[in-house]
């Protein structure tokens, strides 16, 4: 096995980049370990609906980024506090063994003194409590699994950022959250930082501090940097490859009852229309014609009916006032 050094990235949409360089055109046989830390980030599963998954209000007054990742599952929230590792291999033989890989980390977290197990299909556990989540994926004839481990998280960033309801965050759903999922850093007899617990299942996966690097030359930087404009930091894949969802809302406004119907596609407004006791002076349908065909996105909408007399088609309301109804 090889050790990658990240060389201390922690942009989500750099790292992920990484491991799909590494998965698709490592030039080695070799199977690869490869650790990172993220900033502030949700990782979105690759068949998620992002705006299902997210407040985005939240996420962008805070500036966490929001990623798709390339394997399956549900959303994730990352921060300076989550320590996530990536086993890339050859062959698919290993697909779906999820104890294979979480053993290595398993058996150093308990020689830590953390009673951790596996539970489920590839879920980590300890005391009770849930402190690491695990996926997979294939490409041609390799593989890799990845996990996240809660070394010292932030839950209530983490309820925050993963909230589509925009639910209001109260501390008693902080305190239900925290029963179920648990930090490292809580259940461990001895002081750690995240630092050393890597520095401690790299040990333990290869039994030496100076294990062998596969090193990364300026080409293939290149080509991660290539990765990251192509895929990482492309609203197409972040936000456009969500499946197809439909929105509706209706909301008492000045301008009257307004009801919206949204038919979104690829991350774009397929149809639009609007039903409901508004009144206006222009026929409502100039504007649903307007607004198909755009990305359904706060910035995209906000610049279009920052240009819009809106009170022609919904007297008494503003473009602001729509955009909320609208997103």
């Amino acid at each position: 096995m090889l050790f990658v050094d990240n060389q201390n990235i922690t942009d989500p949409r750099r790292n992920l980049a990484l491991e799909e360089f590494l998965l698709r055109q490592a030039a080695t046989a070799e199977p690869i370990l490869l650790f990172y830390i993220n900033q502030p980030a949700v990782i979105i599963g690759r068949n998620q609906n992002t705006l299902e998954e997210i407040d985005p209000d939240y996420v962008k007054e805070n500036g966490v980024h929001v990623v798709r990742r390339l394997s399956g599952g549900g959303a994730v929230y990352h921060d300076l506090g989550n320590l996530n590792f990536s086993f890339i291999t050859q062959g698919k033989g290993d697909l779906h063994d999820f104890a294979k890989f979480t053993a290595p980390v398993i058996r150093v977290l308990r020689e830590l003194g953390v009673p951790a197990e596996l539970r489920g299909k590839s879920d980590i556990f300890a005391n009770g409590k849930k402190v690491s989540g695990n996926a997979q994926y294939a490409s041609g004839n390799r593989m890799f699994s990845h996990g996240t481990i809660l070394f010292d998280a932030n839950i209530e960033h983490m309820l925050l950022a993963l909230n589509p309801q925009h639910l209001r965050i109260e501390s008693k759903a902080v305190q239900s959250v925290r029963s179920f999922v648990a930090n490292i850093r809580e259940l461990l007899p001895e002081l750690m930082d995240i630092h050393q617990l890597r520095q401690a299942i790299l040990r333990g996966v290869f039994g030496t501090d100076d294990p062998p690097l596969y090193k990364l030359s300026d080409a293939d930087w290149r080509r991660v940097a290539r990765l990251v404009a192509q895929r990482y930091d492309a609203w197409e894949w972040n936000y456009g490859r969500s499946p197809h969802f439909n929105v509706r809302k209706s909301e008492q406004t000045p301008a009257g009852v307004v009801d919206v119907r949204i038919d979104v596609d690829k991350g774009l407004v397929q149809g639009i229309k609007f039903y409901g006791s508004f009144t206006g002076t222009r026929d409502v349908a100039e504007l649903e014609r307007r607004l198909a065909g755009m990305r359904y996105d706060r910035d995209a909408l906000t610049a279009v009916l920052s240009e819009t007399d809106v009170t022609l088609y919904f007297e008494g309301l503003t473009s602001a006032e729509l955009i909320e109804l609208l997103y």
